[in-house]
């Protein structure tokens, strides 16, 4: 045990569909809105094809019409424009309760973005942040996405890292409505790179940044928890 450290459940689910993480994210946060001292979780997990809209972003930035497209798409009660999942994207979902930590939503972005940026530092590269955005980058792209909701101070929603995911499916939106800059892969500089050393190092990032210990419980079944 660590002292003075909260306690934090990782979650480490496999492929889930996008609309039963999302329901499995709200009973997370309900059940801690009704008792505060429960732990915090954060899940990390992968997600079929699907494309998300933030709660005011606009469809100007999606390459097709999603009244009549194939493709998966979710307006949803996050922060940010259009996004893109995929698998062998690592998406992450923090449960925090922040007022164990600092009630600052500005913060809480800066602290995820430096969540991923500590985790790119173990391959030898420097990802950074570019000021008045949110994410972050390397070598002039987007890897990492961040949106995020706020209920109670309950956090829920989070980041996406594109680990080596096919990247086509960003070819049909504006990715954040960000038209100037690419949107890129660690397995473009760092080859044979997995997800599962990745959510290693993310979780290990993520316990350090939040100074938390985290506690892992396996499970593919989102709906028992």
């Amino acid at each position: 045990m660590i002292p003075n450290r909260r306690y934090c459940v990782l979650k480490n689910l496999k492929l889930v569909k996008y609309t039963e993480a999302w329901a499995y994210q709200r009973s997370l946060v309900d059940k801690r809105i009704n008792n505060p001292n429960l732990n915090d979780v954060l899940v990390l997990l992968e997600h079929p094809p699907v494309y998300t809209l933030g709660t005011g972003s606009t469809v100007d930035f999606l390459k097709f019409d999603p009244q009549v497209s194939e493709f998966e798409v979710h307006r949803i009660e996050r922060g940010g424009e259009v996004t893109y999942h995929c698998p062998n994207q690592l998406v992450g979902y923090p449960i925090l309760n922040l007022r164990y930590y600092q009630q600052d939503l500005h913060w809480y972005l800066r602290q995820l973005e430096a969540v991923i940026i500590n985790t790119v530092a173990n391959y030898g590269l420097k990802a950074y942040r570019i000021p008045d955005l949110t994410g972050v980058w390397l070598e002039e792209k987007k890897i990492a996405a961040i949106g995020i909701k706020v209920r109670r101070w309950i956090t829920m929603h989070g980041f996406s890292l594109n680990v080596c995911p096919d990247l086509t499916g960003f070819q049909r939106i504006v990715p954040c409505g960000i038209v100037d800059r690419p949107v890129g892969s660690l397995a473009e500089f760092v080859p044979h790179i997995t997800l599962d050393r990745v959510r290693v190092d993310i979780a290990k990032a993520f316990a350090e940044v939040f100074q938390v210990k985290l506690i892992e419980e396996i499970s593919s079944d989102t709906g028992k928890k």
